[in-house]
């Protein structure tokens, strides 16, 4: 079978959507992604896993990378949750911050989880990192520009209510559609062996670049200050569906081969 380039794939899959996008995902969103992941680990990756995090969810340890965001301890990790490139640039070319992004982020993860010498405490915190992190990488604001923060200066209106058009895409648009993460999770797409295993092709910096070309949709779909409604969730609530989806069967793909 001819291979199908990972866009036209993805456009495939987003129904009632006209154009690629994505959001970064708040609490939900990375449970969804944590939830799916479950669905495509094998038996070897699930007992490793329930081993590690003492029977905890994959959807319950998700928001764990932001909910030590507060605490002072952990402020370098702050720059592994995105990545600023210009959109003349794909990751390879761009300027990378000497602090670090969220591919060198994940990369350390994976070398802690890996390392035979690494304390169990120092793997559990490296896997709840990694966990929340692949979700990230799925989130456009994520791989925005760093002129407006990744969408946090662009100032718009969420059905009447000031806001901007990164905290649309990272919790406003998926509480509005009032589905639970498991509901979400449940009712996601149905996929062949084959398109799981075509999206699961790739390395990191690959879906950092797929994700850019998100990215600059979703720039392009506002003007700031616009009232943003129902007619921008009909256009892209699918969409972000769809990329919590592609997040949680990469993620599962990413926790096998490290197990």
């Amino acid at each position: 079978m001819r291979p199908i380039p990972v866009l036209l794939l993805l456009l495939a899959l987003l129904v009632n959507t006209q154009s690629f996008a994505t959001k970064k995902w708040g609490a939900t969103g990375h449970r969804v992604v944590g939830a799916i992941a479950d669905q495509h680990t094998t038996n070897k990756t699930k007992r490793k896993l329930k081993k590690l995090l003492n029977h905890q969810s994959l959807a319950l340890v998700s928001t764990f990378s932001d909910e030590i965001k507060s605490d002072p301890r952990y402020r370098e990790f702050g720059v592994w949750h995105y990545v600023n490139m210009s959109f003349e640039d794909t990751y390879e070319t761009s300027t990378k911050n000497p602090e670090g992004d969220i591919v060198t982020g994940i990369a350390k993860c994976k070398s802690i989880i890996t390392d035979d010498n690494a304390s169990d405490e120092d793997k559990v915190f490296y896997l709840k990192m990694l966990i929340h992190l692949i979700g990230d990488l799925h989130q456009p604001m994520h791989v925005g520009r760093a002129e407006d923060k990744g969408g946090n200066d662009i100032k718009v209106k969420w059905f009447y209510k000031e806001t901007n058009l990164h905290r649309v895409w990272d919790s406003q648009m998926i509480e509005s559609y009032g589905m639970s993460y498991s509901e979400l999770s449940e009712n996601a797409d149905r996929l062949s062996k084959a398109q799981v295993k075509f999206l699961q092709k790739g390395t990191v910096v690959d879906w950092v670049n797929e994700t850019q070309v998100l990215t600059k949709d979703i720039y392009n779909s506002i003007e700031e200050g616009e009232n943003l409604r129902y007619e921008y969730s009909y256009k892209y609530l699918n969409t972000a569906r769809t990329q919590m989806q592609i997040a949680g069967i990469r993620l599962a793909k990413v926790l096998n081969d490290l197990f």
